[in-house]
C-alpha cells in the first residue's frame, strides 16, 4: 500500500480526533459538553446531510443492488447470533451486547470521511452515503430494538411491538434518510435557499463528528478490556468477511466493494456511547470497545483498503 494513501486516510482523522481529546483532557471542555456537540450532529448536522445526499442520488437497479449487498450482511449475523443464542443458551444480556457491539458502527462520522479521503472523486461520497444510509436504517433499527427490549422485563409481544412503533419513527436519522429517499425518487428539488442551508449544515457533520469522537474517549472509564478486544473483531474481521462474500455474490465488485467491506468495517458507533448512559447498557465495556476499535482503526482500516485494491 502507497504510504501517501495510509496519510491521507488516517492522519487528518486522527488529527481532529486529538483535537477533540486534547480540548477534554485540559478541561477547555467540560463534562457534559461533548453532549451539545453530539446533539448538533445527531439532530441537525448529519440529517441535513442525508438528505441533501440522497436527495442527489438516482435510484436504480445497480444502487439497489448495491445498498441490500450493504443490509445482507447485518441481517445474516443478527440472524446467527440468534440461532447461537437458541442453541448455546446466551443470556439476553450478552446476545444484545453481542448484537449492538457488531452492527452499530460509525458509517457517518467515520466512515464517510475515510472513504473520502481513501477515494478521493466525485462517486465515491455519493456511493458513501448510499451505504451509509442503506445500512444505518437495519443497523440503527435492530440497535434500537435490542437496547429497547433490554429494558423490558418479560414483555408481550404486541406491548413491545407498539413501544417500538412509537421509539422508530422519531429517530432523526431514520426520517432523514426516508426523507432524501422520498425527494430522489419523486424528483423533487430542494428550494434553493433551503438546499444551502442544508447543505452548509451537512458539511460541518465529519469535522465536527471526529472532534467530538476524541472528545469523548477522553475522561472515560475504561473496563473489561479483553471483552471489548473481542468483541470489536466480530466488527472488524467477521463482519466485513461476510461483506465481501454477499459483494462477490450479488456481482460487485471494484469501488463499490471496496466502499461496502470497508463500512462494514468501520469502528464502532461513538454514539453507542451515549445510548449506553442513557439505556445504563454496560457502559465501562461499550466506552472500551468504543475506544479499541476507533484507535485501532489506524491499522485494520489500511489493511482492509489494501485487500479490497489488491
Amino acid at each position: 500500500m502507497e504510504h501517501s494513501v495510509v496519510v491521507r486516510t488516517i492522519v487528518p482523522i486522527f488529527l481532529l480526533m486529538g483535537f477533540g481529546y486534547l480540548a477534554k483532557r485540559t478541561g477547555l471542555m467540560r463534562v457534559g459538553d461533548e453532549r451539545v456537540l453530539n446533539t448538533y450532529v445527531y439532530y441537525f448536522a448529519l440529517p441535513a446531510f442525508f438528505i441533501v445526499d440522497l436527495s442527489k442520488i438516482e435510484f436504480h437497479a445497480n444502487n439497489l443492488r448495491f445498498a441490500i449487498a450493504g443490509i445482507i450482511p447485518i441481517i445474516t449475523i443478527v440472524a446467527v447470533y440468534l440461532v447461537l443464542a437458541l442453541l448455546l443458551k446466551i443470556r439476553k444480556d450478552m446476545l444484545s451486547l453481542l448484537i449492538v457491539s457488531t452492527v452499530f458502527g460509525s458509517l457517518a462520522f467515520f466512515g464517510i470521511p475515510f472513504m473520502i479521503f481513501a477515494f478521493p472523486n466525485p462517486e465515491t461520497e455519493l456511493l458513501s452515503v448510499l451505504s451509509a444510509a442503506s445500512i444505518s436504517v437495519v443497523s440503527v433499527a435492530v440497535s434500537l430494538v435490542v437496547l429497547e427490549f433490554s429494558l423490558m422485563k418479560d414483555p408481550t409481544p404486541r406491548a413491545a411491538v407498539m413501544h417500538l412503533l412509537r421509539k422508530l419513527p422519531r429517530n432523526p436519522l431514520l426520517i432523514s434518510i426516508m426523507a432524501g429517499v422520498i425527494l430522489s425518487v419523486s424528483r423533487v428539488s430542494i428550494p434553493f435557499p433551503l438546499f444551502r442551508s442544508l447543505h452548509m449544515l451537512g458539511s460541518t457533520t465529519s469535522t465536527v463528528a471526529l472532534f467530538l469522537l476524541g472528545s469523548f474517549l477522553g475522561g472515560r472509564t475504561y473496563r473489561n478490556v479483553w471483552l471489548a478486544c473481542g468483541l470489536s473483531l466480530l466488527r472488524i474481521v467477521v463482519l466485513p468477511l461476510i461483506t465481501l462474500a454477499a459483494a462477490v455474490l450479488f456481482g460487485i465488485g471494484g469501488l463499490e466493494r471496496a466502499i461496502l467491506v470497508l463500512m462494514n468495517s468501520m469502528p464502532v458507533a461513538v454514539s453507542l456511547i451515549v445510548l449506553s448512559d442513557r439505556y445504563d447498557f454496560h457502559r465501562e465495556t461499550i466506552a472500551s470497545l468504543v475506544l479499541i476499535s476507533s484507535v485501532g482503526a489506524a491499522i485494520h482500516l489500511n489493511l482492509w483498503l489494501w485487500f479490497v485494491n489488491r
